[in-house]
């Protein structure tokens, strides 16, 4: 080489070296900003126990060796890749296909995954287009049982529950149907089958906005309580649980023919007021309990229903902080306050009633419903701060894998978080911080990789020891397999933690015949 293009490219190479240095007065004083765009470096630096947790229980392995996607091309991505980097763009908390460039970058994660690299949005959709209707439950549909089926071993409660997923394109199944925080916006309906106290998912079901009602859910749910068998080795609820959306007579016979135990909420028709009416004035209604509800039982037959069953009429006296708002003409705004009563002498009682086939005693039922309350959190936490409610494309056959397939990864990183904290569950606004987020920058030699992270949490004591307990986890499943060679490593691990959540996520000792809702 000539000195003259030694010193051009010389010049070449420090005006690169000084374009990549910046200086920026910031308010704390001045500082040198270099770009490195070679290193491997990751925001998730804390996946790679998260990938360990996977690696030892098989599970990643067996939901990308059974996905039925297929390609011819020999250039077409790793089935692998695809799936990593959807479930990446899941535990990131990212709700839209666009959101997957943001993780392109990240080969730190890719490495851990065993993945060549993160796909783009659009290879994801191509993708997943792939997969029909059949051949995506029948993949995800048993990746759902295997994750939640070995804790189903003590008594437990389903919950079902429909939310609304708003959209706003002209995607297959997008209608307008029930809405009630955004009326007249199409929607497609998320049927939700949850194990309560647990917050695992069952299965989930995507419909079209119309199809909101529970018949629409029924033979989801009767497909489900047959796949979980019947006699000795039965994994079957203790009580299916539901609310108004769900008393009706096609749910109750689907329940009454396989003999399932239920506790349903009835709508406030005008049959059930004229039997509220008639039960207010009797003398017999329990003595209010430890929430000041008090509760009375009645048979009742509705129009349509093919025979009488139990109710539960559940009141509570409401003792103040009342307001009705109402538009006079349509337009003004009007607020009428009332306080403890709205007369002398008169009270205000909210009311509920239940049908259910079970001889629980009464107050055992009014806190079996208001359990349900958890099962909301779930619902919400669900869709609010996973991906169940986005991931939009254009057909519903796409939606409906990602829905399930959101499904799993929220089962996965639940137990997870319960390995690491067994004696209280982590949402994941609170979980992602603590057990994702750190900065990792990753250093290779002599064939051998090194992490380096950088927790940014404030909790740092307390994410060692959680660190510590997964590890402790891990380590049980690793000395039972060696022991036997054929035995299923995730139902090892969830027996494990299990054994050490039951006495905590159970409720207080219930009475006699109730069983307990872990």
């Amino acid at each position: 080489m000539g000195e003259a293009r030694r010193k051009a490219l010389a010049a070449r190479l420090k005006a690169s070296e000084e374009s990549a240095l910046q200086v920026v007065d910031t308010l704390g004083g001045r500082m040198h900003v270099r770009w490195d765009e070679g290193a491997a470096a990751t925001p998730h630096g804390q996946l790679v126990f998260f990938a360990q947790f996977l690696a030892a229980t098989g599970v990643f392995e067996r939901w990308v060796s059974s996905c039925p996607l297929q390609y011819r091309s020999g250039n077409a991505p790793d089935k692998r890749d695809v799936l990593g980097t959807l479930m990446l763009g899941l535990l990131a908390g990212h709700k839209r296909y666009a959101h997957i460039t943001a993780l392109r970058g990240d080969a730190v994660a890719a490495q851990a995954l065993g993945m060549n690299k993160v796909v783009s949005e659009d290879a994801l959709r191509r993708a997943l287009e792939r997969i029909d209707e059949a051949a995506s439950a029948a993949w995800l549909r048993p990746s759902l049982m295997h994750s939640v089926r070995e804790a189903l071993d003590r008594p437990w409660v389903l919950d079902i529950d429909a939310s609304i997923k708003p959209l706003y394109g002209r995607q297959e199944g997008a209608q307008i149907g029930y809405n009630p925080t955004k009326p007249m916006r199409p929607s497609h309906v998320l049927h939700t089958f949850l194990v309560a106290n647990l917050r695992l998912v069952l299965d989930v079901q995507v419909s079209s906005g119309k199809q909101h009602t529970s018949g629409h859910a029924k033979a989801a749910l009767g497909r489900l309580l047959d796949e979980l068998g019947d006699g000795p080795d039965s994994r079957r609820p203790a009580l299916v649980r539901g609310d108004s959306g769900y008393g009706n007579e096609g749910i109750l016979l689907t329940l009454e023919e396989r003999q399932q135990p239920y506790l349903l909420r009835l709508r406030q028709t005008k049959n059930v007021q004229r039997l509220v009416a008639q039960q207010f004035a009797r003398q017999d209604w329990s003595q209010p309990d430890n929430q000041g509800c008090q509760m009375v039982e009645a048979q009742l037959q509705l129009h349509g229903w093919s025979k009488k069953r139990r109710v539960v009429i559940v009141r509570q006296r409401i003792r103040g902080g009342i307001a009705r708002e109402r538009r006079l003409d349509g337009k003004q705004l009007r607020l009428d306050l009332a306080g403890p009563s709205v007369h002398e002498g008169e009270r205000l009682w909210e009311y509920a009633v239940l049908v259910t086939d079970v001889a629980y005693p009464l107050e055992s039922i009014g806190q079996l419903y208001r359990d349900r309350a958890d099962a909301e959190n779930a619902f919400d936490e669900l869709k609010n701060q996973w991906g169940l409610g986005g991931f939009t494309t254009q057909d519903i056959t796409r939606c409906q894998t990602v829905a399930r397939s959101c499904a799993l990864v929220y089962n996965w990183w639940s137990w997870y978080c319960r390995a690491a904290h067994p004696t209280g569950r982590l949402e994941a606004i609170t979980s992602r911080p603590l057990l994702l987020a750190a900065v990792g920058k990753a250093a290779s030699h002599a064939n051998q990789t090194t992490l380096y992270l950088t927790p940014l949490h404030g909790r740092v004591d307390i994410l060692r020891k959680l660190i510590a307990n997964i590890g402790k986890a891990l380590q049980h499943v690793k000395a039972a397999a060696e022991q036997f060679k054929d035995i299923d490593r995730w139902g090892c691990l969830l027996r494990y933690i299990s054994d050490r959540i039951a006495p905590v996520i159970g409720p207080p000792k219930p009475a006699q015949g109730l069983p307990a809702t872990g």
